[in-house]
């Protein structure tokens, strides 16, 4: 009998023009984390794909518990006890927790194909205990956090018998706690001998729960290895195929003129009194917990959510500002949290995507310059390094990492003197990290004020001169560079008092 659960032997797959997997290995063992890990574009979920039966292969081997599975579809997946959980959730809210869970596996009195809502019920409830999670299985999915939801999927994988895992970007959205608590589960399904394949980019994550790690390079297969064995710098040589010495290449540039000054800005129920000035060369950083009210504060400068008291000034001078389109002509720009939702239309091409918030500058009397939007686009593309085969390909098919830099490039094109990035390297790999630091970095060289607002401490701390702190719609703590420390900043976010004045 094999000693492990599953088995990828060579695999391959290629899309017109473009060979996406070249002969790819993974094995998976029970009751282990095994990390999958690479790049944006190296081919992690593509392979996943193929795991799931959503791609079929081109050339190579599944074995599934000692099992070699000729064809793989989704339905074959599921009855060999395979699993997925997408970065982006696959529940539907106005349905309930155990509608959920059985969606097209519904309990019926006999053939009536009448529901048996008392078994569902029972059941439900029967699969969320195993998990530790305390829910009513009639709850509405639209009425519970992203975390609830994520432990939702996972109850849904483990009533249909899975005991291969894959989780794809599980804490992405999720708050400490709910990582934690995850954390907790995974640790549980390890010891019922679940295999996890488990993909993240944040790298203290894959340390801390993870036995072993397979990389992935431009669809190769990279190698394997013991997550206790190996260290952070040669995890990422492998990733990338070359050392990055400096994970935040920090620059000192030393501020200027005060670009951007608030005071009392408040948004009643979300935001009271916020004041912060920022100025020109000067990257401040935003830490504080989910639901603290960072990104409520960066829509409301942005015009994207409404003001009800405060004053934004620019430059010395006053602005009003009630809608995005005030924002933009102040000289603000907003990179959105969420890429997919907010930041790009995903079906055009990355030209259309770049021309969007400069259109006033590539049009006359309504009629677009088309030679002024394509020189604008390859500028973009070329000053970014964004790896796309030109301006015409659609946004959605680029990596993550580049679909990032687009969003970036396209408010960088409006000449903003003030960049506000919301969660700026999320689900970006660590070789594009490094390239929107080296952005941020130039661009901080060139005057631009920078607003960053991070869940990730150690990127707040390694690339801000200033961090502003938010607890419950509040600034709670301002620390210089040399001042801060996650643990001071951890005790602003949480609501500790004894912080240095903004």
């Amino acid at each position: 009998m094999s000693d492990y659960l599953l088995e990828m032997k060579e695999i391959s797959k290629s899309f017109p023009g473009v060979k996406v997997l070249d002969g790819v290995m993974l094995n998976l063992k029970r009751g282990e984390v095994l990390a999958l890990m690479g790049e944006n574009g190296a081919g992690k979920s593509t392979l996943m794909k193929i795991l799931g039966g959503i791609y079929q292969r081109d050339g190579g081997t599944i074995v599934v518990k000692g099992q070699t599975q000729e064809t793989m579809t989704p339905d074959i997946a599921a009855k060999r006890g395979i699993a997925i959980i997408h970065q982006e959730l696959n529940l539907i809210p106005h349905l309930s927790v155990m509608e959920n869970i059985f969606l097209g596996r519904e309990f019926t009195y006999g053939k009536s194909g009448l529901v048996n809502w008392s078994r569902m019920r029972t059941e439900a409830k029967r699969w969320l205990e195993q998990l530790a999670i305390d829910l009513d299985p009639a709850t509405l999915v639209g009425n519970l956090s992203v975390g609830q939801q994520q432990m939702i999927e996972i109850a849904k994988a483990l009533s249909m018998q899975a005991d291969i895992l894959v989780l794809d970007e599980p804490t992405a959205a999720l708050t400490n706690r709910e990582i934690d608590a995850l954390f907790e589960v995974i640790a549980a399904l390890k010891q019922k001998g679940v295999g996890m394949i488990y993909i993240s980019h944040r790298m203290e994550e894959i340390f801390q729960i993870s036995d072993r790690i397979t990389v992935l390079r431009d669809g190769k297969y990279v190698g394997t290895v013991t997550t206790e064995q190996t260290n952070l710098d040669e995890l990422v040589k492998m990733m990338v195929g070359r050392e990055i010495t400096d994970r935040f290449p920090k620059v000192e540039v030393k501020p200027g003129e005060e670009r951007l000054r608030v005071e009392n800005l408040t948004v009643r129920g979300k935001l009271s009194g916020i004041s912060f000035s920022l100025r020109s060369g000067e990257i401040v950083g935003v830490a504080g917990l989910m639901g603290a009210g960072r990104t409520e504060m960066a829509k409301a400068l942005f015009g994207a959510e409404k003001m009800d008291g405060g004053a934004i000034f620019v430059d010395g001078k006053q602005v009003r500002i009630s809608q995005p389109i005030d924002a933009i002509r102040a000289g603000i720009a907003l990179v959105t949290e969420d890429r997919k939702e907010e930041g790009l239309v995903l079906p055009l091409s990355v030209r259309e995507n770049i021309a969007l918030p400069n259109l006033a500058k590539l049009s006359s009397l309504g009629v677009m310059n088309r030679q002024a939007e394509r020189t604008l686009s390859e500028e973009t593309i070329r000053r970014l390094l964004i790896k796309t085969s030109g301006g015409e390909q659609a946004a959605g098919s680029l990596s993550g990492g580049n679909q990032q830099k687009v969003v970036i490039g396209k408010w960088l094109a409006t000449k903003p003197k003030i960049l506000i990035l919301d969660e700026p390297t999320r689900g970006v790999d660590i070789g594009a990290k490094k390239e929107i630091y080296d952005i941020m970095n130039r661009l901080a060289q060139e005057g631009v004020a920078i607003l960053m607002i991070s869940s990730e401490l150690p990127e707040v701390l390694g690339m801000s001169d200033r961090v502003l702190v938010m607890h419950e719609g509040r600034i709670t703590g301002s620390f210089s560079r040399a001042e801060a420390t996650q643990e001071l900043i951890m005790h602003a976010a949480t609501g500790g008092t004894n912080t240095h004045a903004v």
